[in-house]
């Protein structure tokens, strides 16, 4: 019973950092993006509108990641949370669940990734049409 502990809490640590991964990912985004955005709003360089769109998709990206990969060792966890005692052999590997995950696109773009990163990216549009075509 002790091995079978030992490597739920394994994969639960895992899972954490995924989850902890994520958070941070999202605060990052939001503390970058929204200085970006207050730079090129405030007067400053209209190009950098134009940049906040980059860290926006390659935070998007990663958080999509990060969110597959927590899927998958929660897959992981609950096979193991069922195997027998004699069966436990502190396996890491997720590839046996991939079919079962969604591809990292469709998780990207699921729902509570798509309206937080949507959101931001509506913001930044909406900025970018005021720093370019209404401002003076």
């Amino acid at each position: 019973m002790e091995d079978k502990r030992l490597h739920l809490e394994f994969i639960q640590g895992v899972i954490n950092r995924m989850a902890r991964n994520s958070f941070l990912l999202k605060g990052w985004a939001v503390t970058l993006v929204s200085a970006l955005l207050a730079l090129s709003a405030g007067g400053g360089f209209k190009r950098d509108v134009i940049v906040a769109y980059l860290p926006l998709i390659g935070f998007w990206i990663l958080d999509g990641y990060f969110l597959r990969q927590e899927r998958l060792f929660r897959k992981l966890y609950d096979a193991v949370r069922v195997k027998g005692d004699e069966a436990i052999d502190y396996s890491m590997d997720t590839r046996p669940y991939q079919h079962e995950v969604d591809s990292w696109l469709k998780v990207a773009l699921s729902q509570t990734l798509a309206v937080f990163y949507g959101t931001i990216l509506i913001a930044v549009a909406l900025v970018t049409v005021f720093v370019f075509v209404l401002k003076p």
